[in-house]
């Protein structure tokens, strides 16, 4: 018999096991990455202080088209605003999605941006 496995389950268990290697510090911070069903969200975290140093999300942001082109604005965006503030290395963090299709485009997007990781 097949069995059914929860996928959220699943990704939370990956994003638990990553996160055990993963640390942003102040030199080198967090890009953290969520997808939803419709919206993606980013944000650059220093784990050291549990401070959030820059967002970028498709709520935020007048960003159409498909969720693939969205996602590598909102990379786009994150890149100029962490450059603004100074940051131009980070620790990608995928939570636990595979690197694939919207956080794909995201983490390029970013990249074009001028960030490193």
């Amino acid at each position: 018999m097949k069995k059914n496995y929860d996928r959220k389950a699943i990704r939370n268990k990956k994003h638990k096991r990553m996160r055990f290697h993963l640390q942003g510090t102040a030199d080198r911070p967090r890009l953290s990455v969520f997808r939803s069903a419709r919206h993606i969200y980013a944000q650059i975290i220093d784990d050291s202080t549990g401070r959030t140093l820059v967002s970028a999300s498709t709520l935020k942001a007048d960003i159409e088209g498909r969720k693939i082109e969205q996602a590598h604005e909102v990379g786009l965006v994150i890149g100029k605003k962490a450059l603004e503030q100074g940051i131009t290395k980070v620790v990608f963090d995928r939570g636990g999605n595979i690197y694939h299709g919207r956080i794909k485009a995201l983490a390029e997007g970013a990249r074009e941006a001028g960030l490193e990781f």
